[in-house]
């Protein structure tokens, strides 16, 4: 039986069809994220990954905070590129299932496995304040491991290791990546400590509770700065003008 469509992938492909049909032309602008929100009954955060396939394809582009607008009617490289679990469907398995698998660990960790989350939040710190966002990252990707380790379930645990490939291997994931860390984006710290304090106290309850606050706050920190390169550019735009302004009076 082949693989479903992801829900991005059909808004994606239904999209560059309205394109390639002429619905939308070259140079126009494509309705919000709203409205094809509301036409297509799914999340913002859905549209969001429609549009970044779109980017990656080449059919569209963002310009000065006005929007979205058509490039080319088909993929300039002539054929739909490769594309993968998109960023926030990724982010909203993992709050399902790293949210559980905290809960579960917070009954099964050990001593030894919290030293270790505790080394791996010194790690973090330091890599963060030397702006080494890489290593930091790695970090934070052992830190989840430990915890979905610690459940001692090796099913739970190969799933988190699987979310966690499915990120490293995904175009979108990697263009959002991207883009969150030239705004300096680093792998937050106080809600890493939250999880340790909840895991230290064997309490389930908080565990799952941290992991979801913390997964939570990733998905609203994309969502913010997938739109900040926007209002980056008003604000770049606004500051050029009132220099020109300024020069002509």
């Amino acid at each position: 039986m082949s693989e479903p469509r992801r829900l991005y992938e059909q808004i994606a492909q239904k999209v560059a069809s309205d394109i390639a049909s002429g619905k939308y032309g070259l140079g126009q602008r494509l309705p919000s994220e709203r409205e094809l929100a509301q036409v297509f009954s799914v999340s913002r955060p859905t549209v969001r990954e429609a549009i970044i396939a779109l980017e990656l394809d080449g059919l569209v582009e963002v310009r000065v905070g006005s929007g979205v607008y058509v490039t080319h009617e088909r993929p300039p490289t002539g054929k739909v590129g490769a594309k993968d679990i998109g960023p926030f469907e990724l982010l909203e398995a993992r709050r399902v299932i790293e949210g559980e698998a905290c809960a579960m660990a917070a009954l099964r960790i050990t001593d030894d496995e919290l030293q270790k989350l505790n080394d791996l939040l010194a790690v973090m710190r330091t890599d963060n304040q030397h702006n080494e966002i890489l290593m930091s990252e790695e970090a934070d990707r052992q830190f989840h491991e430990i915890i979905a380790l610690a459940t001692q379930n090796t099913a739970i645990y190969a799933s988190v290791q699987m979310l966690w490939d499915s990120r490293t291997r995904s175009p979108q994931t990697h263009m959002v990546d991207d883009l969150v860390r030239a705004h300096g984006v680093k792998p937050p710290i106080a809600e890493h400590a939250a999880i340790v304090r909840a895991l230290k106290r064997r309490d389930p309850d908080a565990a799952r509770s941290a992991m979801h606050k913390h997964i939570t706050r990733v998905i609203e920190r994309l969502l913010e700065h997938t739109e900040v390169k926007e209002m980056q550019r008003v604000r770049e735009t606004a500051a050029e003008k009132r220099r020109w302004y300024s020069s002509v009076r």
